[in-house]
Parts: C-alpha cells; structure tokens; sequence
C-alpha cells in the first residue's frame, strides 16, 4: 500500500503564493506519472498539472504562467507552486500518483486533498 501525504494548503490572499508537497511512501518500485487535481466547491474535479517522470509537464490553461508543478525523484515528492493566486483557484486540491509496485502491480493513488482558499 501506498500513502500519499499532502501538505501546504491555507488561505491567503489573491495575488499571494502558496507551495503544495505531496510525499508518496509505502511499497514502492517506481513513479511514474504524478499529478495535481483540484475540486472547487460545487464542481467537478479537474486536472491541473501533470508530470511525467522525464520532466514532461502539462498544465491545465487557467494555471498556465501561474503555476509550476516539480517532483524530488529521490523524495517521491510532487510539488506545486502556485503563484499569483486568484479567488477562482480555491478548491481542495489532491495530488495522483500513477506507482509501480512491482513488475505486476501498477495502480493510482490520491492523496487526502488539502484545502487552498483564496480571498479577494
């Protein structure tokens, strides 16, 4: 089993900053794609970054030049920086991680989610 523990959420201001972590720990051989999810109250959830484990990024168009999404091989730890934070990107955000436990088991996890709530 896998647990992915996240941390790093508050409330601050609108145009502030904030730094998510997301720290992977059990049973685990490899990462390969990590990811940041987030649900706004009221709505779905939705992709906000992606990482491959080559470096590879995609972002999600309303965080493009706002937010950058980094990983620590080395920590099994996927960040995310948000900067220039707007009322809109409050939401609880989870991260994913698509893990190899083995030569036979590959699954996702989700972290617990962590609230970021930004005011205007």
């Amino acid at each position: 089993q896998v647990q992915l523990v996240e941390s790093g959420g508050g409330l601050v201001l609108a145009g502030g900053s904030l730094r998510l972590s997301c720290a992977a720990s059990g049973s685990i051989f490899s990462i390969n794609d990590m990811a940041w999810y987030r649900q706004p109250p009221g709505k779905q959830r939705e992709l906000v970054a992606t990482m491959t484990n080559r470096g590879s990024t995609d972002y999600a168009d309303s965080v493009k030049g706002r937010f950058t999404i980094s990983r620590d091989n080395a920590k099994d730890t996927v960040y995310l920086q948000m900067n220039s934070l707007k009322p809109e990107d409050t939401a609880v955000y989870y991260c994913n991680a698509d893990i190899l436990h083995s030569s036979f088991v590959r699954l996702r996890y989700w972290g617990q989610g962590t609230q970021v709530t930004v005011s205007s």
